[in-house]
């Protein structure tokens, strides 16, 4: 049975090194995984509503599509630039939105740019346990790149971080097998405490 590995780029930012950084992963996972099918989710190309706190699926148009890519994705990797030290706003928005089970005992990657090595930790004490939260299970390493490691033209050259990143796709897709297999469901852990949605109108 095949399988969905949706990239997800934070950056609001077209043609960002954090969408280079990310096409390098999915190309390294249908290299290993060629029965794959990959997507990148550029949020960049999309108008989110703000997170109201409406029933994710109230919501229509581009919110409604791109909740909808999520819930879909059989795993995802996760990828935003570092600003003040923590992930983007827009990535924090999508969060806010998508449903709390929407990640459920999936296998999520995550990687991260910055402008120097200085935010290399932002990914685990940022947006891991944001990750965490909808009970994903994120691959336990991750891929950084900083500015140096991109040329002119935000492509991806430094040959350490590419092998890094192409590893991270493959290994995303293997641990999302493994879930699959080792079950016949999602292994996700207890449900938080449920959260009502506020009445609209």
């Amino acid at each position: 049975m095949s399988l969905k590995l949706l990239a997800v780029n934070g950056s609001v930012t077209r043609h960002s090194r954090t969408g280079t950084l990310l096409r390098t992963v999915l190309d390294g996972a249908a290299k290993a995984h060629p029965e794959i099918e990959t997507e990148l989710l550029e949020l960049a190309e999309y108008r989110l509503d703000f997170c109201d706190g409406r029933d994710p699926w109230a919501y229509a148009g581009d919110t409604a599509e791109v909740i909808r890519k999520v819930v879909e994705a059989d795993a995802l990797i996760v990828g935003t630039p570092v600003y003040r030290a923590s992930f983007t706003g827009a990535l924090k928005n999508l969060l806010d939105l998508i449903p709390n089970d929407a990640l459920a005992g999936k296998a999520v990657g995550l990687v991260a740019t910055g402008g120097s090595d200085h935010h290399l930790l932002a990914l685990e004490y940022a947006l891991r346990p944001v990750i965490s939260y909808f009970r994903a299970h994120t691959v336990p390493g991750t891929v950084y790149a900083q500015n140096a490691h991109f040329d002119a033209g935000k492509e991806l050259v430094d040959p350490e971080v590419r092998w890094r990143a192409q590893q991270l796709g493959e290994e995303t897709v293997e641990l999302a097998y493994r879930l699959r297999a080792g079950s016949g469901q999602r292994l996700a852990g207890p449900p938080p405490p449920a959260i009502p949605r506020k009445a609209l109108g």
